[in-house]
């Protein structure tokens, strides 16, 4: 029989007869005797229970023994942790300064009439690239036509009169020297003279006013760059004092960007723009996709107050044109390249209390944490100037669960630590 099925027939028996004592009528002396006098098949049933209890107490202390030994996966009783691992290597790394920036046309003109008319022409189309001094559109030239015949005829007339009063200049001053005319009259000749080579000067400054209008009849390019969209049709009249214009150019190429940066990094940019021009790249909104490489051409003159920042100004040559205006983009300013740094991977930088660490694994595949002295970060990667040497294996995921001498096993498609004597070292996993 069971163990199990016997000690439950036991207790049963027990708690039969403790039933019947109490229904026992204790006034008996004899049966109270009885009563106090144990049977039998209590004392049995009281040895097999102890029995039972012994029997289940040994088997708790050697499962808790066989837990604590080494089993499978664990070496020496500790568990295995996986992790992924970097070798530390010498590298160059460039020191760049990331901002937010925002493209803007090196040069945007909104092209207007400078005179009053029709429109007759639209020699454009929209999206056109056009070149200085293209034309892009006219105004009907024949009322300025008129206009200049008129002006030429008076400053025809005016020189006429004119070469008439200095003839006459050179009569009146020979016969003052002879006495005929009076020193007055000379002087009023004189005069007239003068008055009429005035009113020649003013035709002649007409007659240039309406050529120059006559010009402006021909609307050209001021700079060149990429037409918009066409702000008025052919046959309108058009006039000098309209608040829209004709159409807007905007310069693609070259292109420029503004953007911001902290205040504590102007002088290293000043600093470093006295020894040459400083390289930016512009990068896509996720910061992924590189558009543009550009140099830096200025720093605003005054900081913002509110935000601590102050203004730079790139220029982008923009030839494949990645780059249109009121684009929003990531700027890096490449500031220097520094040589020979040691080099791990950013994701293997802790951060306690003691301050910055790294964990190594050593040729044991057990970790060592090593307190570590970041010189500046980049990218994905930080430039250490003290903790770790070249060569080093240095933990980059799975740190969480390490400690000082913890084991350790390599991920797949991890570097493997170098065992000594130019060995493997062998797997944990049940071994």
């Amino acid at each position: 029989m069971p163990i199990g099925t016997f000690l439950t027939v036991s207790h049963r028996q027990l708690l039969k007869n403790r039933s019947l004592y109490r229904i026992a009528d204790f006034r008996d002396p004899a049966l109270r005797g009885q009563m106090l006098k144990p049977s039998p098949c209590t004392l049995a049933g009281h040895a097999l229970l102890c029995a039972c209890l012994a029997f289940t107490l040994i088997g708790c202390g050697k499962t808790s023994a066989d837990t604590k030994k080494g089993g499978k996966g664990g070496r020496g009783g500790q568990q295995v942790i996986p992790v992924a691992v970097s070798k530390v290597e010498k590298r160059d790394l460039p020191v760049t300064l990331s901002g937010l920036g925002s493209v803007e046309a090196y040069n945007t003109v909104a092209v207007k009439t400078r005179i009053d008319g029709q429109l007759v022409q639209v020699a454009f189309r929209e999206g056109q690239e056009v070149k200085e001094g293209d034309l892009l559109a006219e105004i009907d030239p024949r009322p300025y036509q008129v206009q200049l015949t008129q002006t030429q005829a008076t400053l025809f007339k005016d020189q006429s009169a004119l070469k008439d009063a200095r003839v006459n200049l050179e009569r009146f001053q020979q016969l003052y020297k002879d006495g005929v005319i009076p020193k007055q009259q000379l002087d009023t000749q004189d005069s007239l003279v003068g008055q009429l080579d005035g009113a020649v000067r003013a035709d002649q400054a007409q007659v240039d006013n309406v050529k120059l209008n006559l010009a402006y009849t021909r609307i050209t390019a001021p700079v060149s760059g990429r037409i918009g969209l066409r702000q008025v049709d052919v046959g309108n009249i058009v006039h000098a004092a309209d608040p829209n214009g004709l159409l807007i150019i905007t310069q693609l190429q070259p292109i420029s960007v503004i953007f911001s940066l902290p205040q504590d990094d102007l002088p290293d940019i000043a600093k470093h723009m006295r020894n040459g021009r400083l390289s930016v790249d512009a990068f896509s909104r996720d910061d992924q996709t590189k558009l543009a490489t550009g140099t830096l051409l200025t720093i605003d003159n005054q900081i913002d107050v509110t935000t601590g920042t102050d203004k730079l100004k790139a220029v982008f040559d923009n030839r494949n044109r990645a780059l249109w205006p009121n684009q929003f983009v990531n700027i890096h300013l490449l500031l220097e390249v520094r040589k020979n740094n040691i080099v791990v991977p950013a994701a293997a930088i802790q951060r306690g209390p003691q301050g910055t660490y790294v964990y190594t694994v050593k040729p044991d595949k057990t970790a060592e944490m090593h307190p570590v002295t970041v010189a500046f970060s980049e990218g994905n990667f930080s430039s250490i100037t003290k903790g770790v040497n070249v060569g080093d294996l240095v933990v980059t995921d799975g740190q969480d669960k390490l400690q000082p001498g913890s084991h350790v096993e390599v991920r797949s498609g991890g570097q493997q630590p170098q065992q000594q004597n130019g060995q493997q070292g062998e797997t944990d996993s049940g071994q």
